[in-house]
């Protein structure tokens, strides 16, 4: 068998591993505009009601996110990436179908809990580009794995907007076509990249949330960037959680300008990771490229919550995108440090600690935005959650100033 590492094999495995996470993302993107509009028709066109209920379910999938990512991620380094991707993408496309033809609220909502499960092909993509990209070339890598989710997350919404109003249950057998054409994809095209020698046997103590965790703790410098890392995530979820919020309470946006100002932002975040990140881990490496992704990251949050109009919060969109910079050079310099029979663990580590920021975050960044234009505040500052989020980062910044690039961990 072919050395996963050399150069030809790896530029195909990562081809074919970039189109599944694209038609993933889609599958997901499709959705997300849509789920909500259901849940306001079942809870019978109570928007406040549905809100409510949509917590639940933001809860809930974020939940199993937590729970079964170390597990999945612990599978695919027992039985290899392939099986685990395409099982993945089946058990999706099938939830879909179930979603689409949910009779009642309950039912849509066991169907999340299980799109929460199976939605796991980002995790085993990320361990699929560490096990067929020199370490060197990894961050880089992972940037263009990002531009991947981006596209995927800018087209999905807009083509699930699309069809959501021609039948409000299409997007979702929309979704079901997507992951289940990617199953196919995977069982016909995609090939294995964790070789038999470099698999590990599956613990139950190693893939349990608290039990994936302890691989975070087992090496300081892994401590930081997971740290960091998940610092950073409890951020992002800021900038879904209280965009729409925001910004029809600060500058008055409609519908349309929300739209447009996503889609820059979209864009944007797309030209980071498709080609600054491979242009700044060349000049500045992963440890410059990590600290410049945080500075500017604090000055686009403190750009948000100062923002006296919607020009100004527009402008400091670029210094957000460029945040992008830091998420990829934290997993390359992670993929460091952890040998090839245990970056499925190291993904799921890092995507149930970043599930459990999907979890808390929402509540906070809410509550603190509630709280600083409640009628009765002595100083009213909308800005609260945007502060709070540059405030994140700076930590985050702090806790990365000391980091050097490792040592690779050695092929087993």
């Amino acid at each position: 068998m072919v050395a996963a590492d050399q150069p030809q094999p790896g530029r195909a495995a990562f081809g074919f591993i970039f189109v599944t996470l694209l038609l993933d993302m889609m599958a997901l993107g499709l959705v997300v505009p849509v789920l909500p509009k259901l849940i306001i028709a079942f809870e019978g066109n109570d928007v406040g009601e549905a809100a409510h209920m949509g917590g639940y379910f933001g809860f809930a999938w974020a939940l199993m996110q937590f729970v079964s990512m170390p597990i999945l991620g612990s599978l695919a380094d027992r039985y290899g990436r392939r099986p685990v991707i395409i099982l993945s993408n089946l058990g999706l496309g099938l939830d879909y179908v179930l979603m689409a033809l949910a009779p009642n609220l309950w039912f849509l909502f066991v169907g999340r809990i299980i799109s929460g499960i199976t939605s796991a092909s980002y995790t085993t993509a990320m361990a699929y580009v560490a096990d067929v990209t020199p370490p060197e070339r990894r961050a880089a890598r992972f940037g263009l794995m990002g531009a991947a989710f981006g596209l995927g997350f800018t087209a999905g919404p807009a083509i699930g907007g699309f069809l959501s109003d021609i039948g409000l249950r299409l997007p979702f057998w929309a979704a079901a076509g997507f992951s289940l054409a990617n199953a196919a994809y995977g069982f016909f095209v995609l090939p294995e990249s964790l070789r038999l020698d470099r698999r590990a046997p599956f613990k139950w103590h190693q893939a349990n949330p608290l039990g994936a965790l302890k691989l975070l703790r087992s090496d300081p410098l892994l401590g930081r960037l997971a740290t960091a890392g998940f610092l950073q995530r409890f951020a992002h979820v800021s900038l879904p959680g209280m965009f729409v919020y925001y910004a029809t309470y600060r500058y008055g946006w409609d519908g349309k300008t929300m739209g447009s100002a996503l889609m820059v932002v979209g864009i944007a975040q797309m030209i980071v990771s498709a080609v600054l990140v491979r242009y700044a881990i060349a000049h500045f490496g992963e440890r410059g490229t990590l600290l410049i992704g945080l500075v500017c990251g604090i000055t686009g949050f403190i750009g948000f919550a100062l923002a006296p109009n919607g020009l100004v919060f527009l402008a400091s969109i670029p210094f957000v995108s460029l945040w992008g910079l830091a998420n990829p050079a934290i997993q390359g310099l992670a993929t460091r440090l952890i040998g090839p029979s245990a970056q499925g663990r190291l993904q799921g580590a890092q995507s149930s600690l970043n599930s459990f920021a999907d979890m808390i975050g929402p509540i906070v960044f809410t509550q603190i935005f509630a709280a600083a234009i409640a009628t009765g505040a002595a100083i009213r500052v909308p800005g609260a959650p945007y502060f709070l989020a540059a405030l994140l980062v700076v930590i985050a910044l702090g806790v990365c100033v000391g980091v050097q690039r490792p040592v690779s961990a050695p092929a087993e």
